[in-house]
């Protein structure tokens, strides 16, 4: 690609000092393997799913159940779609952002695997028009380096009303990093700059503020600080050894919480002399918290409930030896899926329930081993990215749970969250199969509107879906 003769950034990064001082705690949750969350109640003009929490059996295929979809206090309200597709045109994340003017806007962008999404002439970062929900309008697709793969990357940062992605695939790309202004028009962003400044993308993070933007991959240790106090000049200001997969930085932009590789699940960093723009900035680890059915962390989200802090942890895929991040199996006993971790003493975190489904559980695995699409290494019962409206007093969370589809838990009690809802899309023909079979792969962040209790979400063989929350279930 012509994007991977840019290489004068591995030349610039390695003059970036990474400096860490280590002073950290290690913790692990308690050896048993948690239990699923309890199976939601569905009320009123549900089309509830026929038997195992999270289950999309064979017999849901031959008997065309599957083909319309499953729903639990849901509703369609509109979507974006890519009718037959042929590649994968629904991606990993989400976002929306109202702007000074009042313009709604989704975006997302539109492959699991660039250029899958070529042959669909569906290229790029998709910006929606959501002045009417029930029919999204594309406004116009961004088709810069990082916008065209920028793989789990792309973010908004919503006080900052900055969207930035770098460069990325499943294991890594050369770190442009693309940045565009949507404070004012977000049905047309401004780009801003395209420039190598990350290094070896896959994921990322930003600071609320927009000030700061962190190029992040699960398999190198190269997580490195990109200054966009000046959108149009990004300029790295550190590099640390940290492989992470997905982080999220603390409203102040003092913490950065890492889904982190090297067996540590979630690792807790002072990153407060980068957000304060120390010369020469040292970061400190303050802990790290693993699990005893940890497949590969994905993201870690910070949120209070009555003023108690607490994570939102999702993992992706299964394993058959959990806390081994390179032994991920296509169809492994162990599940991670989902946690929230009580980190009122950030020292000493502490998992305090877990969000999973039926599906997920290891005495269940072998009976669905032989679902369309579970035993596929790129997706199954597993999950893959969580998400809530608030990260004050959230009364929900929402997961992309691959074949289960979308999940929405009510965490208002932390320590007993339940199922209240959820929404897997009607099956849609593809064109190509393989290598999983026509299903639903739901893998992307939602975003939401809790005015109107909608999520967004994407599906990646069919596209993107406005969701709501029905019969007081949120």
């Amino acid at each position: 690609m012509k994007y991977l003769l840019i290489l004068p950034l591995f030349a610039m990064v390695t003059s970036i000092t990474a400096c860490n001082s280590s002073s950290s705690s290690s913790g692990s949750a308690a050896a048993n393997v948690p239990t699923e969350t309890r199976v939601a109640s569905c009320g009123p003009g549900s089309q509830p799913e026929s038997g195992m929490q999270g289950r999309v059996s064979p017999e849901d295929h031959e008997t065309g159940r599957a083909a319309a979809g499953f729903t639990c206090n849901t509703q369609l309200v509109g979507q974006y779609t890519v009718p037959n597709a042929i590649g994968t045109v629904g991606g990993f994340k989400v976002e929306r952002y109202v702007d000074s003017s009042g313009n709604e806007c989704a975006y997302y962008d539109s492959t699991l695997l660039f250029p899958s999404n070529v042959l669909d002439l569906n290229v790029g970062v998709n910006v929606l028009d959501m002045s009417d929900p029930t029919n999204p309008t594309l406004s116009t697709r961004l088709v810069t380096p990082a916008m065209d793969s920028p793989h789990e990357s792309m973010v908004v940062a919503q006080q900052g009303g900055i969207l930035a992605a770098v460069l990325g695939n499943p294991a890594f790309y050369p770190g442009i990093v693309d940045v565009y202004d949507i404070s004012s028009d977000c049905l047309n962003p401004a780009l801003q700059a395209s420039a190598p400044v990350g290094f070896l993308g896959h994921e990322s993070g930003i600071s609320p503020d927009g000030k700061t933007f962190y190029s992040a991959s699960p398999g190198t240790p190269t997580l490195t600080a990109v200054d966009l106090s000046v959108p149009f000049a990004p300029v790295p200001i550190w590099r640390g050894n940290y492989t992470s997969h997905g982080l999220s930085i603390s409203d102040d932009g003092n913490r950065a919480y890492l889904s982190s590789g090297n067996g540590k699940g979630v690792l807790i960093l002072d990153v407060s002399e980068i957000q304060a723009r120390q010369p020469n900035p040292q970061v400190r680890e303050i802990a790290s918290i693993t699990w005893p059915n940890q497949s590969i962390p994905q993201n870690a989200i910070p949120f209070t409930r009555d003023g108690k802090p607490y994570l939102l942890e999702i993992d992706e895929y299964s394993t058959n030896n959990p806390g081994e991040d390179s032994s991920v199996a296509s169809h492994g006993e162990f599940v991670g899926a989902g946690r929230i971790i009580d980190i009122s003493d950030e020292t000493n975190p502490k998992i305090v329930s877990d969000l999973r489904l039926e599906v997920h559980e290891p005495e269940n695995r072998a009976a669905i081993k032989d679902d369309p699409g579970a035993s596929n290494i790129t997706g199954g019962y597993a999950g893959h990215y969580c998400d809530i409206p608030t990260r004050v007093n959230p009364d929900i969370a929402a997961c992309s749970m691959i074949l289960s589809g979308l999940r929405i838990f009510d965490i208002r009690d932390p320590a007993n969250p339940r199922e209240v809802a959820y929404f897997n899309a009607p099956v849609q023909p593809r064109i190509i199969t393989q290598p999983a079979p026509a299903s639903n792969w739901a893998m992307s962040k939602p975003a939401f509107v809790p005015e109107r209790k909608e999520i967004w979400y994407t599906d990646g063989y069919s596209g993107f879906y406005v969701v709501r929350v029905t019969n007081g279930a949120w």
